[in-house]
């Protein structure tokens, strides 16, 4: 990646608290990526937070292949190079298609799952994709720009600016953990498709336990990039480590 257009994309991060990155993917990137999850998507959410009328499917790499370059995107890994130490993790990815009628998502910061007193630098990231257009009525991502500086205390109230992440289809919205936002309403006669791929420093918990999650076959098939966010790798001097040896190890054994 050319450093000057990092620096760029970081500036954003450390100033709002998010960088919009536009058309990332080409058109037929998108329509192969929906040809492969759209057949994945069943049930809708078990609760408001999953959403009533959201579809999401959890355990993707498992079952295909087509969202891998959003995980490992180089602009992507650019800037988590820069915000988190080596061998950071992937915490979670997710295929998210709210229909039409869904209601707004509860606002949240990502990171709030990690019991660290704000306010502090992020301890994660999430990419949010664009497969369909985000527009102002289909359920862009709402994100409230600045409030990743907030202290423990400070909630979301009217007076704050809140802003829908509009952007093309192949685009995504990079946002760290210490963010506000949450899904927008549906208000559209359309479903809007997504993939999030969330990251974490490698001395935290994943959201999901990839090492357990993935099968073997597909720890193969991946990328060395997305492999190592897996899990399989050291956090020096040894988290990580399995019988006293590197993860890797394993995949050779």
């Amino acid at each position: 990646m050319d450093p000057a257009v990092v620096d760029a994309d970081l500036a954003a991060v450390e100033r709002d608290g998010y960088v919009i990155l536009e058309n990332l993917l080409r058109p037929e990137e998108c329509e192969r990526i929906r040809q492969n999850v759209t057949p994945l998507l069943s049930k809708t959410g078990r609760n408001t937070f999953e959403g009533e009328r959201t579809q999401r499917v959890y355990s993707v790499l498992n079952k295909t292949r087509a969202c891998d370059r959003l995980v490992d995107h180089p602009r992507v890994l650019a800037l988590l190079d820069r915000l988190f130490l080596p061998n950071y993790l992937l915490s979670q990815l997710q295929v998210i298609n709210i229909n039409p009628g869904e209601t707004a998502q509860l606002l949240h910061p990502d990171d709030a799952i990690y019991p660290v007193p704000r306010p502090r630098p992020p301890l994660g990231a999430a990419t949010i994709w664009a497969i369909d257009a985000f527009t102002n009525d289909n359920g862009a991502t709402v994100i409230l720009p600045g409030s990743h500086r907030w202290d423990a205390d400070r909630r979301p109230t009217d007076h704050d600016t809140r802003l829908m992440a509009v952007m093309p289809p192949g685009s995504c919205v990079f946002f760290i953990g210490t963010l506000w936002h949450g899904g927008g309403a549906n208000h559209s006669d359309h479903a809007r498709l997504a993939i999030t791929a969330q990251y974490c420093e490698p001395w935290l918990r994943p959201q999901e336990a990839f090492t357990l999650s993935t099968k073997r076959d597909t720890v193969h098939a991946v990328s060395e990039d997305i492999r190592r966010m897996l899990g399989y790798s050291i956090h020096p001097p040894f988290i990580g480590m399995v019988d006293g040896m590197h993860p890797k190890r394993l995949l050779h054994a």
